[in-house]
């Protein structure tokens, strides 16, 4: 557009698009539309985010990912092995994979004691105790494996299906195939997300539509309770006037329809609503004290992850799809593993704990399905002292309400826990057992993008039934 006067003196006629640039500067909500990607295309339809039918029904409505990054060691937590405590200094009598992400010794048992909980008799190490009551809530999968040994291909693996291409995440995913049950929220969230190893690919919408792209609250380097959805107040712009700015460009817009700043209007419109309902939502001063002490925030040790668990349930109560809390990035024990893996587990077990229990009080565990884990698990071996390396061929991870059995037990490793051998369940098929329980079919669950079908499975993935209720 020419930025010159005409000859009349006078300002030339704006266009729709530079008067969108221009009025965007008073929104509150213009940092927000940068960090939804509104430069990709727009949905084509009024509401995106308006809830959708599943293709079949549903177990669960939502779900919570509590992402333990960097991997903690399956052996030491949910996958007791006795051989590998009889066996420790021996060398492991099979061979290794043939890749493998860097040497390691012979076994090494774990520190810590197992023992049976709950009805179910899961075996859970001390390091969890408080996890440890809640056992017959738990769906414990220890025969998880992927495909990659590197943090950045597994995480992108976890969160996207893909551990080398960009790919739509899983709450991208599922908030494109279902909506959201609050249109004054994102139907994605993600708190305290890591900002390494593939970072914001990890939330992003990539070639889906923008309105289905994560949104972060804070990032790993900070504390949570400074983690707040940012620029949400306007103090130089009244709410009458934005929503004047938006009806304005709404009707300029539909003289001549152009997908692109349809979807920056749409994330402007949220970002408006949001200003009234993401200020309650992230004050927790009307939440009681036992509702405080329950998640941990009465301790220094706890109190980080407990908020980020209590926001999550916030959040999942007043109807966002996807919610993830990250414990960043803290489970890589390559050494030092008795020291580290207790000082992580202290501080994520009371909050997670709390976090089933509140639901359950709640009557939301039902339909909210609570996903626990990391990108992979790590070896029986020994590595740097009292470490232990990457392991993808064999880990565990647990899953809570929505649908899938309590206090029960699937898959298995071998006997020291290096490969999955029994009922073994790859991330693919992870991904397509969270869809089904969504009510979602994941071979129909699929987005045309340069020519070709994509898919958050790829082309794998079996719905594991047998952990289904």
């Amino acid at each position: 557009m020419n930025n010159h006067w005409n000859e009349c003196g006078c300002n030339p006629p704006v266009s729709r698009r530079e008067m969108l640039w221009r009025s965007s500067a008073g929104f509150a909500g213009v940092a927000l539309a940068g960090l939804l990607g509104v430069n990709s295309k727009a949905e084509g339809s009024d509401n995106p985010l308006a809830p959708k039918a599943p293709h079949f029904p549903a177990r669960a409505k939502r779900v919570i990912f509590l992402f333990m990054h960097g991997g903690p060691s399956q052996v030491d937590t949910f996958d007791p092995k006795p051989l590998l405590d009889r066996d420790d200094g021996k060398p492991l009598p099979f061979a290794k994979p043939r890749v493998q992400f860097a040497a390691t010794g012979n076994l090494m048992r774990s520190p810590w004691k197992f023992k049976k909980y709950g009805q179910s008799g899961i075996e859970v190490s001390e390091l969890f105790p408080h996890v440890a009551e809640h056992v017959d809530d738990l769906c414990v999968i220890n025969s998880m494996h992927g495909s990659n040994s590197a943090h950045g291909g597994a995480l992108l693996k976890l969160h996207t299906g893909s551990d080398n291409f960009i790919r739509p995440s899983m709450g991208s995913w599922i908030t494109y195939g279902l909506g959201s049950e609050n249109q004054s929220l994102p139907g994605f969230v993600t708190i305290c997300p890591s900002l390494g190893h593939g970072g914001l690919n990890n939330w992003s919408s990539a070639f889906l539509p923008a309105s289905y792209q994560g949104t972060p609250i804070g990032h790993s380097g900070m504390p949570s309770e400074k983690a707040a959805i940012s620029f949400i107040k306007n103090s130089e712009t009244t709410p009458d006037l934005q929503r004047m700015q938006l009806d304005l460009l709404q009707a300029m817009n539909g003289e001549k329809k152009d997908d692109a700043l349809d979807a920056r209007i749409k994330s402007f419109e949220l970002a408006y609503r949001m200003q009234t309902a993401a200020p309650e939502l992230q004050d927790i001063s009307k939440e009681t004290p036992e509702t405080l002490k329950l998640y941990g925030l009465d301790h220094d040790q706890t109190k980080d992850f407990g908020r980020q668990c209590l926001m999550a349930r916030r959040f999942a109560e007043r109807g966002v799809r996807f919610v993830q809390v990250s414990h960043s990035y803290k489970w890589d024990q390559h050494g030092s593993l008795r020291k580290d893996h207790a000082k992580n587990a202290l501080e994520v077990d009371k909050p997670i704990a709390g976090l089933l229990k509140d639901l359950k009080d709640r009557g939301l565990l039902h339909d909210t399905l609570v996903l626990w884990g990391g990108e992979f698990g790590r070896t029986p071996t020994q590595q740097g002292g009292d470490g232990r390396d990457h392991n993808p061929d064999g880990f565990t991870m647990w899953m809570a309400g929505g649908g899938v059995k309590p206090g029960h037990k699937h898959g298995a490793t071998d006997d020291y826990g290096y490969y999955a051998v029994q009922d073994k369940v790859h991330i693919h098929d992870l991904h397509a057992t969270i869809l089904h329980l969504l009510g979602l079919d994941h071979l129909k669950l699929t987005y045309t993008y340069a020519g070709r079908p994509f898919r958050l499975t790829d082309v794998a993935g079996d719905v594991v039934h047998d952990i289904i209720a």
